[in-house]
């Protein structure tokens, strides 16, 4: 059953649509009647309307949102999905990667957020944006240590944006656990493997993308008029402690 969320004709930019989360979220704004853009440094088979940018870069951003002004007369939500970083020990990772991943991960974030601000803010209606953050922003991250401080970052920016920009824009986060993507065998390694981990959350398996773009509609739609500065936890239950299993008392044994 699809909600009717208010989004038709809106228009919104999806950083990092072409795949994985990103593709899924995009997929629920278009479904809800969106009008939507997504960017990426590469080119890749989309339904959207596609824009290549690296939003690490000022002059590609403005262009970007100058560019989707000039095409459709607005821009009504923006979803900072793109970022990621590969693994590697904190000791053995070099300062540039480092940089690179917070660059990415939070200050990317923020450029994009910075030119949608500035367009929003003229519109009668206003905006919403929308951050994905991560669980390892909230917990241990490790093997992604700067990841996770920058999702901890970007997580703290979204609550400062919110108050910085209102009443015109809203600012939320999603902050997102394990998803099953395309690529989710270079994060988890086999099917086998896949499934064990899904095994580990609470719910019982990893998220689908959409999962994550239909709570990210939510955010940017009406029905979240009054939700602004928010973190909102998108993981299934999160983690079961792991004392739980090495403990030997209050299990639940059966009858």
């Amino acid at each position: 059953m699809k909600t009717e969320l208010g989004l038709a004709g809106t228009v919104v930019l999806v950083t990092g649509g072409v795949r994985g989360v990103g593709r899924g979220i995009a997929g629920v704004f278009l479904a809800h009647g969106a009008r939507v853009v997504v960017c990426a440094r590469r080119e890749a088979p989309t339904e959207a309307e596609f824009a290549a940018c690296d939003v690490r870069d000022e002059p590609q951003v403005a262009a970007l949102v100058e560019g989707i002004v000039e095409r459709h007369g607005r821009l009504d939500v923006v979803v900072n999905n793109a970022g990621g970083a590969p693994y590697g020990p904190a000791a053995e990772v070099s300062p540039r990667l480092h940089e690179k991943i917070v660059q990415l991960n939070l200050l990317a974030p923020l450029l994009v957020a910075q030119h949608a601000n500035a367009v929003m803010q003229r519109q009668d209606t206003g905006g919403s944006i929308v951050m994905i953050s991560s669980v390892s922003g909230t917990r241990p991250s490790p093997g992604t240590a700067a990841y996770g401080a920058a999702k901890a970052g970007l997580d703290n920016l979204t609550a400062s944006l919110a108050v910085e920009w209102a009443p015109k824009v809203r600012v939320n986060a999603l902050d997102v656990g394990m998803v099953r993507t395309e690529q989710a065998h270079l994060h988890y390694g086999s099917e086998a493997a896949v499934e064990a981990v899904g095994k580990t959350v609470p719910l019982g398996r990893l998220a689908e993308p959409a999962e994550i773009g239909h709570c990210a509609a939510f955010l940017a739609s009406g029905l979240a008029s009054y939700v602004s500065g928010a973190t909102l936890r998108v993981h299934g239950g999160g983690e079961v402690p792991a004392f739980l299993a090495a403990a030997d008392v209050n299990h639940r044994e059966d009858a």
